[in-house]
């Protein structure tokens, strides 16, 4: 497929998570295209609205689903809002899969550690279905996510599905706690005193604010996991998704391109400087 050619999808279901963030379930409407498109978790798409533009966005949905691909979406721009009036039969462009995902065989074998912080979940979604799906693939699992507030926790049930499985632990924090709330209030990093892994032989993938992501990277680190097992999305300015208008270039990389997925020891030369 041309990748600068947006493929027709249409909307085929729509669920509002929050008050401000929204999935969206797609499917193209060409079989040709459906037969011959996947994805790798991690990956991502751009989603465009004639008149109005396109945005990258992760994909959530398991790459096994024959049925249709899926997006969790903030609300936070012109573009966004307009995907937000999106309802069954609508139909928009999708140009993708784009970038480099998470490294699925370099997990097997290993307890894996999912951080993510914030809406970051959505990113790692995909890669925990395809763990959970393939579960005698991997050690033991755990899932550890940190919200800004405890209302902002997305996907309640499935956090409670994921931590019934075997060997598979479901940890959360929140900064500001309100209600009933089953995990604890402080930093996500708090939490890894309580992971049961052996971190000599521990994977980790993450995603959410940078600053989440550093101090989680070295936080593991610290605890024994090898800086070649820890891999980062990183968010970016990217608009033309195949590495040529320069907008998401971080040092010689460019996150469209060579990410969203990099390997800590690929981001430490230049992640604690201002400006990349």
């Amino acid at each position: 497929m041309n990748p600068l050619l947006p493929r027709e999808a249409e909307v085929i279901g729509r669920d509002q998570e929050s008050p401000t963030i929204f999935s969206l379930h797609l499917r193209f409407t060409d079989a040709r295209v459906a037969a011959g498109w996947h994805f790798e978790p991690g990956q991502f798409n751009m989603l465009y609205m004639a008149g109005i533009g396109e945005v990258p966005i992760s994909i959530s949905s398991d790459p096994d689903d024959e049925e249709r691909f899926s997006h969790t979406i903030r609300v936070v721009g012109r573009e966004t809002r307009a995907l937000a009036r999106l309802q069954p039969g609508d139909r928009i462009g999708v140009r993708g899969p784009f970038g480099r995902g998470w490294p699925l065989e370099r997990l097997e074998g290993r307890d894996v550690a999912v951080v993510t912080g914030g809406l970051g979940c959505a990113p790692t979604v995909a890669l925990i279905d395809y763990l959970m799906h393939r579960r005698r693939r991997f050690g033991r699992v755990a899932i550890v996510q940190g919200v800004k507030h405890s209302e902002d926790l997305l996907w309640r049930e499935r956090y409670d599905e994921w931590g019934r499985r075997p060997e598979t632990r479901v940890l959360l924090a929140a900064d500001v706690v309100r209600g009933k709330w089953p995990g604890i209030q402080g930093p996500v990093t708090a939490l890894f005193d309580r992971l049961e892994l052996d971190f000599g032989n521990t994977a980790s993938v993450m995603c959410g604010p940078q600053p989440m992501m550093v101090a989680a990277a070295h936080g593991l680190m610290e605890r024994g996991v090898v800086a070649r097992r820890i891999w980062l999305s990183m968010e970016r300015n990217m608009q033309c998704a195949v590495g040529l208008c320069g907008h998401c270039q971080f040092g010689s990389a460019f996150v469209c391109r060579d990410g969203p997925v990099f390997s800590w020891p690929e981001l430490e030369p230049l992640i604690h400087q201002k400006g990349f």
